[in-house]
């Protein structure tokens, strides 16, 4: 799941090297914080939030198969 979210958050991002993701595993959830640089935020996050609702969509997607629940959270 660490991998996906970095795949599409550096497609997404004019810095990809700023793309930072951290893996807190609990035991029937995950939860994937979503760091970028300060001027990429928009990008990751979209209009109205279309973006971010469209990386946890395609994040929960591929979680199902591993029975598990995953929430995506984007830092400042």
């Amino acid at each position: 799941m660490k991998d996906l979210v970095e795949m599409i958050a550096k497609a997404l991002v004019d810095h990809p090297e700023a793309v930072e993701v951290n893996e807190i595993e609990g035991e029937r959830s995950v939860i994937l914080e979503l760091k970028v640089a300060p001027e990429d935020m928009g990008k990751v996050i979209g209009k109205q939030g279309r973006i971010a609702k469209a990386i946890r969509t395609v994040v929960k997607a591929a979680a199902t198969r591993e029975n598990k629940r995953v929430v995506v959270e984007i830092l400042q």
